[in-house]
């Protein structure tokens, strides 16, 4: 064969080799992945980048979106109840101040999370189970006292229970952004955890 010819094949294989600019997306040369059909559907082999794209644009609650709902409803309203004790018993002027900063926020989220259970066809009320399962909720031993003291014990437990809530909430809220599939409900995690931080940042410059 020609050395010009060979030279030429030679050209042509190395420029099937450059797979240019599209082939270097990860999307598009990543493994298939199986999609499970509906009830009664065989499952659908998808590509890389199919699959992200339905990901992207299936926001289906999925049980931990639910579940957030639910257990954050009765989470803040424990919140709330606390808030309640502090005009008639509390002593610092910032913590009643921060009392009615988390009512103000808490009160609105309670409405939200419960419009958003409608309209997915949910009920709003918990089960036993989930409300033992949340973290940072006083016992109900923990709000007597609280409920009993006056002044600056009052303010010092209030606080102390009080950032322990907070700090169940943030825990519940990274748990629903890693194992949930809804984007608002990612929305209002974020949103107790950009507030919450905050207020736990503050209460623990009062204590």
């Amino acid at each position: 064969m020609p050395l010009a010819s060979v030279a030429l094949l030679l050209a042509l294989a190395l420029a099937g080799c450059d797979s240019g600019p599209d082939a270097k997306s990860s999307a598009a040369d990543g493994p298939s992945v199986i999609a499970p059909g509906k009830p009664g559907d065989a499952n659908r082999t998808l590509s890389a980048q199919e699959a992200a794209e339905q990901r992207a644009d299936d926001d289906t609650p999925n049980a931990a979106d639910v579940s957030y709902a639910r257990m954050m409803i009765t989470h803040h309203a424990q919140a709330l109840r606390m808030t309640e004790l502090v005009p008639d018993r509390a002593r610092s002027a910032d913590v009643k101040r921060l009392a009615l900063r988390i009512s103000a926020a808490q009160g609105p989220e309670i409405e939200a999370m419960k419009g958003w259970l409608t309209t997915h066809g949910k009920k709003s009320a918990s089960g036993g189970h989930e409300h033992g399962a949340m973290p940072g909720m006083a016992t109900e031993s923990q709000l007597a006292e609280l409920r009993a003291a006056r002044g600056k014990a009052f303010d010092a437990l209030f606080l102390t229970l009080m950032i322990t809530h907070h700090e169940g909430a943030l825990t519940m809220a990274g748990e629903v952004k890693a194992q949930g599939n809804n984007v608002q409900i990612e929305e209002m995690a974020d949103d107790v955890i950009a507030q919450q931080t905050s207020e736990i940042t503050r209460m623990r410059g009062m204590r």
